[in-house]
C-alpha cells in the first residue's frame, strides 16, 4: 500500500520537473519583451482595439517567440555547455532532449502560426515565420562566424512592433517602418553591452558578437557610442511622418540623450560597470519609447 499511495506523488514530481524544464526553454522574460514590444505596436496602430484579436495575436507571437527561443537553444546545446550562464539551461543538463524541446518547439512554432493566420492576417503570419527563420537558421549559426550577426539579428529582433502594427492594419506602412527602424537602431547599444558585459563567457564558446575583433576596446566603444547617437535624430522621426506629436518627440529625444551618457562613460573607462550601465539604460529605452507614441496617439 505505501508503494502505491508514493506512486502518483512520484509520478506527479516528476511531471513537476519536466513543466519546468520545458518552461525554462521559453525563455520567459525575453519572450515577454518580445511580446510586449510587438502588443505596444498593435496598440499604437489601432484607433479602436478589437481585444480579442489582440489577446490571441500576443498569445501567438509569445509561442512563436517561445519556439524560436528553444531552437536557438537546440542548435547551441554545445556552445550552451561552455558557458558558465548557460551550463545549467534544461539541454546541456539533459532534463529535456534535443528531440523532446524539438517536438516542444514545432508544437509552439505550428499552433503560434495558426493562431496569427486565422485572428489577424496572412501578412503577419508570413512575417512571423521569417523573423523565426532568421534569427534561428541564420543569426544563431553566425554568431560564431562574424560580428555581422548582429546585424542579421537586428532584423528579426526588430520585427515585433512592426508585426503588432501589420496584425491591426494588414499593411505596412510608413509608420510601421519607423517603428521597426527605431528599434532596429536600438538592437545594436542593446546587444553590444550584453556582449561586452558576458564578453569571455562569449568568447569561451566562440562566439564573435563585439563590433571590434580585438574585443572591449575603444572602437567597440565607439560603435555602441555612434549607435546609440543615430536613435537622438531617430526620435523626430514620428513628429515627421506625423505619427507623434510634440510631447512624445520631447520624450523620445531626451530618452534618446540619456541613453547616450553611458555609452560615452564607457569610451573612457572600457569597464564592466558602465556596460551594465548601457544595458540597463536599454531596457528602459524601448518600453518608454512605446509607451510614449501610444499615449500621443490615443490622447
Amino acid at each position: 500500500m505505501l508503494v502505491s499511495k508514493s506512486m502518483p506523488v512520484s509520478i506527479l514530481s516528476k511531471m513537476a520537473y519536466k513543466a519546468k524544464a520545458f518552461f525554462e526553454l521559453v525563455k520567459l522574460r525575453l519572450s515577454v519583451l518580445v511580446v510586449f514590444s510587438a502588443a505596444m505596436g498593435y496598440l499604437i496602430a489601432s484607433t479602436t482595439v478589437d481585444w480579442v484579436v489582440f489577446t490571441w495575436f500576443s498569445l501567438g507571437a509569445f509561442l512563436v517567440t517561445a519556439a524560436a527561443n528553444t531552437i536557438n537553444q537546440i542548435i547551441e546545446v554545445e556552445s550552451d555547455k561552455l558557458m558558465k550562464r548557460t551550463q545549467q539551461r534544461p539541454i546541456p543538463t539533459g532534463r529535456v532532449t534535443r528531440i523532446e524541446a524539438l517536438l516542444f518547439a514545432l508544437i509552439m512554432s505550428i499552433t503560434g502560426l495558426c493562431i496569427l493566420y486565422h485572428f489577424t492576417n496572412a501578412l503577419t503570419t508570413w512575417l512571423s515565420f521569417t523573423s523565426l527563420a532568421l534569427y534561428c537558421f541564420f543569426y544563431t549559426p553566425m554568431k560564431k562566424l562574424s560580428p555581422w550577426a548582429v546585424f542579421v539579428g537586428a532584423f528579426p529582433g526588430a520585427a515585433p512592433p512592426l508585426l503588432g502594427w501589420v496584425a491591426a492594419t494588414d499593411a505596412i506602412s510608413v509608420y510601421a517602418i519607423v517603428l521597426f527602424g527605431i528599434q532596429f537602431i536600438w538592437q545594436f547599444p542593446h546587444f553590444w553591452s550584453i556582449a561586452w558585459v558576458l564578453d569571455e563567457d562569449y568568447r569561451s564558446a566562440g562566439f564573435k558578437l563585439l563590433p571590434s575583433s580585438g574585443g572591449k576596446n575603444f572602437f567597440s566603444a565607439f560603435q555602441i557610442m555612434l549607435y546609440t547617437l543615430f536613435l537622438v535624430p531617430l526620435s523626430l522621426l514620428p513628429l515627421r511622418v506625423g505619427m507623434g506629436g510634440v510631447v512624445s518627440a520631447i520624450i523620445l529625444g531626451v530618452s534618446a540623450i540619456l541613453f547616450v551618457v553611458p555609452t560615452v562613460s564607457l569610451m573612457k573607462d572600457f569597464s564592466k560597470k558602465s556596460a551594465l550601465r548601457i544595458m540597463f539604460a536599454s531596457f528602459l529605452y524601448l518600453p518608454i519609447v512605446l509607451v510614449a507614441l501610444y499615449i500621443d496617439r490615443s490622447y
